[in-house]
Protein backbone atom coordinates (compact mmCIF):
# COMPACT_ATOMS: atom_id res chain seq x y z
CA UNK A 1 0.00 0.00 0.00
CA UNK A 2 2.67 2.35 0.98
CA UNK A 3 3.99 2.32 -2.27
CA UNK A 4 1.12 3.02 -4.15
CA UNK A 5 0.64 6.06 -2.38
CA UNK A 6 4.16 7.00 -3.79
CA UNK A 7 3.55 6.57 -7.37
CA UNK A 8 0.11 8.63 -7.08
CA UNK A 9 2.11 11.34 -4.75
CA UNK A 10 4.50 11.43 -7.72
CA UNK A 11 2.05 11.51 -10.31
CA UNK A 12 -0.09 14.32 -8.61
CA UNK A 13 2.31 17.31 -9.63
CA UNK A 14 2.96 16.00 -13.28
CA UNK A 15 -0.96 15.50 -13.16
CA UNK A 16 -1.57 18.94 -11.95
CA UNK A 17 1.28 20.61 -14.28
CA UNK A 18 -0.51 18.82 -17.14
CA UNK A 19 -4.23 20.34 -16.12
CA UNK A 20 -2.65 23.79 -15.54
CA UNK A 21 -1.11 23.73 -18.89
CA UNK A 22 -3.90 22.60 -20.40
CA UNK A 23 -6.24 25.04 -18.76
CA UNK A 24 -3.70 28.06 -19.92
CA UNK A 25 -3.52 26.84 -23.68
CA UNK A 26 -7.10 26.75 -23.81
CA UNK A 27 -7.90 30.03 -21.85
CA UNK A 28 -5.17 31.68 -24.30
CA UNK A 29 -6.78 30.57 -27.26
CA UNK A 30 -10.53 31.82 -26.32
CA UNK A 31 -9.33 35.29 -25.29
CA UNK A 32 -6.55 35.41 -28.13
CA UNK A 33 -9.71 35.33 -30.50
CA UNK A 34 -11.34 37.05 -28.54
CA UNK A 35 -8.98 39.81 -28.78
CA UNK A 36 -8.26 39.25 -32.38
CA UNK A 37 -12.29 40.05 -33.10
CA UNK A 38 -12.42 43.33 -31.63
CA UNK A 39 -9.79 44.08 -33.39
CA UNK A 40 -11.03 44.15 -36.63
CA UNK A 41 -13.78 46.49 -37.67
CA UNK A 42 -16.50 45.29 -39.57
CA UNK A 43 -16.84 46.44 -43.28
CA UNK A 44 -20.56 46.65 -44.35
CA UNK A 45 -21.09 46.84 -48.31
CA UNK A 46 -24.44 47.53 -49.17
CA UNK A 47 -26.03 45.00 -51.13
CA UNK A 48 -29.14 45.90 -53.07
CA UNK A 49 -31.16 42.83 -53.43
CA UNK A 50 -33.53 42.17 -56.48
CA UNK A 51 -37.10 43.64 -56.20
CA UNK A 52 -38.62 39.71 -56.41
CA UNK A 53 -36.47 39.19 -53.53
CA UNK A 54 -38.17 41.53 -51.20
CA UNK A 55 -41.04 42.28 -52.16
CA UNK A 56 -44.52 40.86 -54.18
CA UNK A 57 -43.68 40.72 -57.94
CA UNK A 58 -46.12 39.77 -61.29
CA UNK A 59 -44.69 37.53 -64.00
CA UNK A 60 -45.03 39.81 -67.16
CA UNK A 61 -43.13 37.09 -69.30
CA UNK A 62 -43.17 33.73 -69.24
CA UNK A 63 -40.36 31.74 -68.54
CA UNK A 64 -38.13 31.70 -72.17
CA UNK A 65 -34.83 30.52 -73.53
CA UNK A 66 -32.49 33.00 -73.77
CA UNK A 67 -30.92 34.29 -76.70
CA UNK A 68 -27.28 35.15 -77.48
CA UNK A 69 -27.60 38.31 -76.37
CA UNK A 70 -29.36 38.03 -73.49
CA UNK A 71 -26.91 35.49 -72.51
CA UNK A 72 -23.97 37.67 -72.74
CA UNK A 73 -25.98 40.61 -71.27
CA UNK A 74 -28.35 39.32 -68.28
CA UNK A 75 -26.23 37.96 -65.36
CA UNK A 76 -29.84 36.09 -64.77
CA UNK A 77 -29.35 33.93 -68.19
CA UNK A 78 -25.98 31.98 -66.22
CA UNK A 79 -27.47 29.73 -64.05
CA UNK A 80 -30.28 27.76 -66.07
CA UNK A 81 -30.20 29.44 -69.80
CA UNK A 82 -34.12 30.35 -69.15
CA UNK A 83 -35.38 34.15 -67.79
CA UNK A 84 -38.36 35.32 -66.81
CA UNK A 85 -39.11 39.43 -66.97
CA UNK A 86 -41.02 39.91 -63.92
CA UNK A 87 -42.76 43.72 -62.42
CA UNK A 88 -41.98 44.27 -59.35
CA UNK A 89 -45.75 45.68 -57.42
CA UNK A 90 -43.77 48.18 -54.92
CA UNK A 91 -41.40 49.82 -56.52
CA UNK A 92 -42.28 49.29 -59.90
CA UNK A 93 -39.31 47.88 -61.69
CA UNK A 94 -39.20 45.39 -64.71
CA UNK A 95 -36.25 42.68 -63.60
CA UNK A 96 -35.08 39.35 -65.01
CA UNK A 97 -35.16 36.28 -62.95
CA UNK A 98 -33.68 33.00 -63.58
CA UNK A 99 -36.35 30.35 -63.89
CA UNK A 100 -36.52 26.87 -65.05
CA UNK A 101 -38.49 25.56 -67.69
CA UNK A 102 -40.56 22.61 -68.36
CA UNK A 103 -39.05 21.85 -71.89
CA UNK A 104 -35.78 21.79 -69.89
CA UNK A 105 -37.07 19.63 -66.76
CA UNK A 106 -38.15 17.28 -69.62
CA UNK A 107 -34.83 16.83 -71.03
CA UNK A 108 -33.41 16.08 -67.75
CA UNK A 109 -35.45 13.53 -66.81
CA UNK A 110 -35.14 11.79 -70.16
CA UNK A 111 -32.07 11.86 -70.28
CA UNK A 112 -31.32 10.53 -66.60
CA UNK A 113 -33.97 7.61 -67.40
CA UNK A 114 -31.59 6.86 -70.71
CA UNK A 115 -28.61 7.15 -68.30
CA UNK A 116 -30.02 4.88 -65.83
CA UNK A 117 -31.65 2.52 -68.27
CA UNK A 118 -27.92 2.28 -70.17
CA UNK A 119 -26.32 1.48 -66.70
CA UNK A 120 -28.63 -1.35 -65.69
CA UNK A 121 -27.85 -3.18 -68.79
CA UNK A 122 -24.39 -2.50 -68.28
CA UNK A 123 -24.35 -4.01 -64.56
CA UNK A 124 -26.87 -7.07 -66.30
CA UNK A 125 -24.05 -7.74 -68.50
CA UNK A 126 -21.48 -7.55 -65.69
CA UNK A 127 -23.17 -9.41 -63.50
CA UNK A 128 -23.94 -12.16 -66.12
CA UNK A 129 -20.26 -12.01 -67.26
CA UNK A 130 -19.42 -12.86 -63.65
CA UNK A 131 -21.71 -15.30 -62.50
CA UNK A 132 -20.41 -16.96 -66.13
CA UNK A 133 -16.93 -16.86 -64.78
CA UNK A 134 -17.58 -18.34 -61.50
CA UNK A 135 -19.81 -21.54 -62.89
CA UNK A 136 -16.70 -22.47 -64.45
CA UNK A 137 -13.99 -22.30 -62.26
CA UNK A 138 -16.65 -24.40 -59.93
CA UNK A 139 -17.15 -27.12 -62.81
CA UNK A 140 -13.50 -27.16 -63.50
CA UNK A 141 -12.69 -27.51 -59.42
CA UNK A 142 -15.39 -30.44 -59.61
CA UNK A 143 -14.08 -32.08 -62.38
CA UNK A 144 -9.95 -31.32 -61.21
CA UNK A 145 -11.79 -33.31 -57.49
CA UNK A 146 -13.64 -35.89 -59.48
CA UNK A 147 -10.04 -36.66 -61.57
CA UNK A 148 -8.20 -37.16 -58.40
CA UNK A 149 -10.44 -40.06 -57.20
Amino acid sequence: MESDCRIISCLRPRFLALHALFWGLISLRVFGAAFLSEEKTPVTHAVTMPCWQVEEFVVSAECAQCNAFQSKTLAACNPTGFVERINCAKSKKDEYKSCRSALMEERLFWKFEGTMVGLTVLFALVVVARQRSLDRLASEKVRRQIESI
